[in-house]
Order: structure tokens, then sequence, then C-alpha cells
């Protein structure tokens, strides 16, 4: 890959191009500063993750750091876990332990499209999917999700299919909305890729975005695509469910309904290499039998999100309440998102330009915040100006 290519590839990422010139670079972590900008933790991490990770990285014999693959313990683990979630049979070898979401993301694009392949996804999107997309040589088909539902819209789908689509990409519980997609929406979207893959041929991939599964605010369940749609690859992340984002572990499970799944077993482990070793390290792996089943305090996150959302339906900023996820879009006081997001920063309160998203007029909030720094945007917002 040339440096021109490089290049192109960064203008697909205004995220990047933001934050690069943003404020929070120099004055994140200082004191006063109300920091609702990531899903970043703010408090200590879990204690009992913390000693999971200190008792498993003590060696007990002389190959415990050596090159490690997919730890069977951990696909096991996977396995299980996905099985009591969709009530499918899903199997240890059809898990690929991955660097994080992202990883697997990564690996899906290079395991299942060919240079000039399409990929479907939507917007608003999470940061990165464009450049994965396009960095797989394969080109990114964008579709809309209209606010306040955020609904897949199945017609739009269908019109979208081509015979170069190789896969559609979709993420429940939803970054940056929070919604959680029914059974009745997924269903729609599987009766689409059947029919588009009957006419054209050959499956359709859906690429399943789980990172936020178990992190619903209603105590609500979240339906894995994969219980809808047979050639359905699951993404997921542990880093949101520990918010422990820089342990980069997660997963790409092959699901139980495929046919024939050893060329994608085999796909599934070259792209890893292929991708710089994209296996987790081992620590990580061999701790996650004994940490799977640890979650943050989804009570905390549902009353931060209980106690800001009527502060912003107050002031008139039209907030989503998500269902899931720990995120909340409000519109913006004014067309210009990015100038709104830079005069609250210069007061020190840091939020996400809703254009970083394909929101524009839009920001996004952070319910991972301390309880002190929800305390004083409560305070700051409820004096900011209100939308016209």
């Amino acid at each position: 890959m040339d440096h021109d290519r490089i290049t192109a590839l960064g203008r697909s990422l205004p995220f990047y191009t933001w934050y690069a010139r943003s404020p929070h670079l120099e004055r994140a972590g200082q004191p006063g500063v109300i920091d609702l900008l990531f899903g970043n933790p703010h408090d200590l991490p879990l204690p009992e993750y913390v000693e999971t990770l200190r008792r498993h990285a003590e060696p007990q014999d002389p190959s415990w750091y050596v090159y490690m693959l997919d730890h069977p313990p951990a696909t096991e683990v996977v396995a299980r876990d996905l099985a009591a979630h969709t009530s499918l049979p899903w199997r240890a070898e059809d898990v690929a332990m991955t660097t994080g979401g992202w990883g697997a993301i990564a690996i899906a694009m290079r395991m299942i499209t060919e240079p000039g392949d399409e990929v479907i996804y939507y917007d608003p999107p999470w940061f990165f999917y464009d450049i994965l997309v396009r960095g797989a040589e394969a080109v990114p088909v964008v579709l809309t999700l209209d606010p306040p539902r955020f609904s897949p819209d199945p017609q739009r789908l269908a019109d979208a299919i081509t015979p170069r689509t190789r896969a559609v990409l979709i993420n429940t519980p939803h970054n940056p909305s929070g919604r959680i997609l029914d059974a009745a929406e997924l269903e729609a979207i599987a009766e689409v890729l059947r029919a588009a893959s009957a006419r054209i041929g050959r499956p359709i991939y859906l690429l399943s975005d789980e990172a936020y599964r178990l992190i619903t605010l209603d105590r609500q369940r979240a339906p894995s695509p994969a219980e809808h749609y047979d050639h359905t690859l699951v993404l997921y992340s542990y880093g949101k469910q520990l918010l422990a984002p820089g342990n980069r572990i997660g997963y790409l499970a092959i699901s139980p309904r495929i046919p024939d799944p050893e060329p994608l077993r085999q796909a599934a482990m070259l792209a890893r290499f292929v991708n710089g070793f994209g296996f987790p390290n081992n620590i990580l792996q061999r701790a996650l039998p004994d940490y799977a089943h640890m979650c943050v305090d989804l009570d905390v996150l549902r009353l931060r999100r209980d106690r800001l959302i009527p502060v912003l339906a107050d002031r008139g900023y039209d907030p989503t309440t998500p269902e899931g996820t720990f995120y909340i879009m409000a519109r913006s006081p004014e067309p210009d998102d990015e100038a709104f997001v830079a005069r609250m920063a210069a007061e020190d309160l840091f939020v996400l330009p809703g254009s970083t998203v394909a929101m524009p007029g839009w920001f996004r909030i952070s319910l991972t915040a301390s309880d002190a720094m929800i305390d004083a945007a409560i305070e700051r917002f409820a004096k900011a100006p209100t939308p016209a």
C-alpha cells in the first residue's frame, strides 16, 4: 500500500481529522474537565477483573508467554455463551479470537471480500467501518438510519444490493443511537438477504457487530441477527462489557448454520496472520474463562441516562433514549455541531460532534464518565444555549 492510498483512506475518516485538532488531546484528565467524549472509563476498573489478570499473568511454566493462537478454554467459553444467548449449537472450532471487535471486523473483511466487492453498512456508523471496508479493497455502500427510530428500511436494503454485494454490516445495540434492533427488524433484513442471495447465486454474509450485546439499560435482551439469518458472522469485543477498551480481546464466530464452515475457519486463521498476527495476547486469552461473565454496573449507566435525558429534553436538545450502549445522541443548538462542540470544549465540557458519525447537527454524550462529571454536565447543559 503506497503513501497516496493511505492518505486517500484517511480522508474517509472524518473522526480522525476532527480529533487530530481537538483540544481534548491536551486537556483530557485535567482537573475540572467534564469528559463525555468517548466510551472510556473514568473510574477504576472492576477489581475482580484486575485480580483475574494479575493471577493469570503469573507464569506457571516456561511456555506461558510463547506465541498463542486460539486458546481452547477461551473459544469454548465463547461458544458456550453464544449458545446460551441464541439457543444455537455454536462450536468452539468456529470461534476465532481477535484483538477486540475492531480486529474482528478487519478479519471478517479480509476473509470474505475480494477487491471490488461491495459491503453495505449503515449511517450513523461506528467511526471505522468505512476505512476497514476500504482497507480490504472493497467498496463501501452506505444506507441511512433515520431518527428518531433508527430502524433499517428493508426496501432500501433490497434496492442497494447488486451482484457485487458480498456482505452487509449491522450493529446492534447500535452505536451511536442506542437502538436495539428487535426480532421483527432482524427478520426483515434476513428475508431481504435470503432473496438476494438466491437471486445472485451465492450467499451474502451478514456481519453482526455485537460489541454492546450485554450493555442493555432496561434489562431487555439484545437478540443476535444470527438467530434469523444463517450466513452470519458474529463480531464481538469484551472491551465494552468490562469498560477496558485498551485490553484488546474479542472474537469472530461462524454461525453453526453455515454449511461446510471449514473454508471460513481456514480463512479466519490466515487472515489473522495477514493482518499482523491478529490474535489477543496470552494473558487475556488465558484469563477469559474467569472474566467472561463480568460486566460494568448497568444500573449505574441507566441512572446516569435517566438523570441526563430530562435535562436535555427540557432544554430542547431532543435526546435519544438509548436502549443499549452507553451513548446519548442530542441535537446541537445550531446547525454547525462542530462549532457548538468547540464552544463547549472551551468551557471544559467535551462531547462528540455528530458530523464525525454522519449525523451533522447532533452531538454524542458518553455515559461512562464519572458520577461527578455527570453532575457537572447536568449543571452545564441546564445553562447552555437551547436549539433554535
